[in-house]
């Protein structure tokens, strides 16, 4: 008799997520398997798959891993972690409004408003190119690049993972596929980046396409989201709490400026629950 596994499929404006409880049974990420289940014809079908484990920090409640649809595994992913904050507080995991996390690569405070929305601090972004890591000697507004698609530049971040945002006239237009896959593995980026499509609408308000790495184009990404309005503000194009307009709907982001964190507030759904086969 093969053994199974329980887990929770959910999702935050369409970024899709296989939610698994590695607290109350054991679970072994493995990368083949998540491939295999990642598929949207013979498998479950998600972007990324998120795993509950206990905390080994002594002041977070759980850890919080993420692994992407190829089976690598990421620091950061804003739409799941407000997933997470609702799959442990509706399984009885815990009782807290705000939820401290551990994650690979920071603590993480996610809180659940009364609307059941979630606001997760995603910490102070970093701007310097080792810290992204972006393979530039000095920290730039805009950095430039060159594609098969012409010459483009870029600003860039890490929220916990490392992001280029490129600046549209039409991101509904923008080579999101072409460009995107070509950017998200150039020798820029040694670990790749998550490659944003940023048009800005007006102050507070902007459209935006993300490819991430590891998964393709998603229907939402909120660190993606986050990344974008660090991007405008440091190029003076963005106020303070912006509205961001992405494929699967919206979010709200706040920063009010260097070495602050950035808040990010938005929904999240659980889709259905079942039992999967571990072999």
């Amino acid at each position: 008799m093969s053994k199974s596994i329980r887990f929770s499929k959910m999702h935050g404006l369409g970024n899709d997520f296989m939610v698994i409880d590695a607290v109350n049974q054991a679970f072994i990420p493995d990368a083949e398997q998540i491939q295999r289940w990642a598929n949207r014809h013979t498998g479950v079908g998600f972007d990324q798959l998120l795993l509950v484990e206990p905390a080994d920090h002594p002041d977070a409640e759980f850890r919080y891993r993420i692994f992407n649809a190829d089976g690598s595994e990421v620091g950061q992913c804003g739409n799941g972690a407000r997933c997470f904050a609702v799959f442990v507080r509706d399984l009885g995991l815990t009782r807290q409004q705000q939820i401290r996390v551990q994650t690979q690569s920071r603590l993480l405070t996610l809180t659940i408003e009364a609307d059941r929305q979630v606001t997760v601090d995603m910490g102070v972004p970093k701007l310097e190119p080792s810290d992204i890591p972006l393979a530039m000697p000095q920290r730039q507004t805009l950095y430039t690049v060159t594609t098969p698609q012409g010459v483009h530049s870029f600003g860039a971040v890490s929220l916990g993972n490392p992001h280029a945002v490129l600046t549209v006239t039409d991101c509904r237009q923008a080579p999101v596929h072409e460009l995107g896959a070509y950017l998200e593995s150039h020798a820029l980026f040694p670990e790749r980046a998550n490659i944003g499509f940023m048009q800005i609408l007006c102050p507070d308000a902007i459209r935006l396409r993300v490819y991430e790495r590891g998964s393709g184009e998603t229907q939402a990404c909120g660190s993606g989201a986050c990344a974008a309005v660090v991007v405008g503000r440091i190029q003076n194009q963005l106020d303070a709490r912006v509205n961001v307009e992405l494929p699967g709907g919206s979010l709200t982001i706040q920063w009010t400026g260097p070495d602050q964190p950035v808040l990010m507030t938005g929904p999240a759904q659980t889709v259905y629950t079942g039992n999967i086969s571990l072999t």
